[in-house]
């Protein structure tokens, strides 16, 4: 008895050691980020050229970005819902709908154009959900099931337009309506054993490093499916109505492209796809003027990436002098030899 009663306090000062550890590294990795997300912003604008931009917007018209806008608007919007989603399953915090959403569309912005989705998201979700006291597995755990969200939602739509409209996909792959239909079906076959395993032990988890990081159950995937296919769609039509009107492509083909081009662009690691997201879809829509589809996927970057991008590091900056500045007005207040917190 004397024992244990002399190492439980040795055991809970470690543990408080290495939780302030973690915020601290945390803290760092942040700020490492956000460092750098600033200095990628600088090359992505130094990259761009002025007369590109303008001969590119020249194409559309004020309707068609007007309409990009929106449907980038939607799309996020849509990616709010999966922290809101996941955060039900992995605290019982009662974290508000504007903390979840800032931390959604910053991480997802901020990963969408650094690459390396995994680590940039958890990295932006760290610095803001550790700041309204979700711990460090929680935040792992709901970075995995907002990754999951978006992989259903792919898969669920490129399956679903193989098989439903295998013509359209034909479009693309130039493989046989028979083999795109059979691809369609592995595709949904797929998400189907993930349904299944979901269905029989929900709350079933993933040891990584160490930490036991758990799935959500049935009736949250089938809310993550929904919506992750309507973000998809969402995210797709941003280009889709940049596109000359003489295309003629129809939204179907567009969409299974879309996907297609998304997938490989991640397998690139390269950040936001680039170069591989417009090399399938040029390969993707022959039909297309190349010069044309050029420069819709121009103003597509420039409206779905670079414009999120720098609204979530100016929300991202904002925020931080917001909560330096409360900080410094505590400390202030505070009596001569006490601390804000005394």
């Amino acid at each position: 008895m004397n024992d244990a009663s002399e190492t439980a306090p040795i055991a809970a000062g470690q543990r408080a050691r290495r939780a302030r550890l973690l915020r601290i590294a945390g803290t760092i990795a942040s700020l490492a980020l956000f460092a750098l997300s600033l200095v990628v912003l600088y090359v992505v604008i130094g990259e761009l050229e002025a007369a590109e931009v303008r001969a590119a917007f020249a194409r559309a018209s004020a309707g068609q970005v007007g309409l990009a806008l929106a449907f980038t608007a939607l799309s996020y919007l849509m990616l709010t819902g999966y922290d809101r989603i996941a955060l039900k399953e992995v605290t019982t915090l009662a974290i508000p709908y504007r903390i979840a959403a800032l931390a959604s569309f910053t991480s997802y912005a901020v990963s969408f154009t650094m690459g390396f989705p995994l680590l940039t998201a958890a990295t932006v979700r760290y610095w803001i959900y550790s700041s309204v006291g979700l711990g460090a597995k929680a935040i792992a755990s709901l970075t995995l099931i907002a990754g999951i969200t978006f992989w259903l939602g792919m898969g669920v739509v490129l399956g679903a337009v193989m098989i439903l409209l295998p013509g359209a996909a034909s479009a693309f792959t130039r493989l046989p309506l028979a083999l795109n239909m059979l691809l369609g079906a592995a595709v949904l076959g797929a998400v189907g054993f993930y349904l299944l395993l979901v269905a029989r032990g929900g709350g079933r988890s993933a040891i990584v490093q160490g930490w036991a990081l758990r799935f959500p159950g049935l009736d949250v995937t089938l809310k993550q499916m929904a919506l992750g296919a309507a973000d998809v769609c969402a995210g797709a039509a941003v280009l889709y109505v940049l596109l000359p009107p003489a295309a003629e492509v129809p939204f179907a083909t567009m969409l299974a492209a879309y996907v297609f081009a998304c997938l490989l662009g991640i397998a690139s690691h390269a950040p936001g796809g680039i170069g591989v997201f417009e090399a399938t879809m040029l390969l993707a829509l022959p039909g297309v003027p190349s010069e044309a589809l050029l420069g819709a996927l121009l103003v597509y970057r420039l409206c779905y990436y670079l414009l999120p991008f720098v609204l979530a590091l100016i929300l991202l900056g904002t925020r931080e002098i917001m909560i330096r500045a409360g900080i410094l007005q505590r400390q202030l207040a505070a009596p001569p030899g006490r601390g804000p917190d005394a």
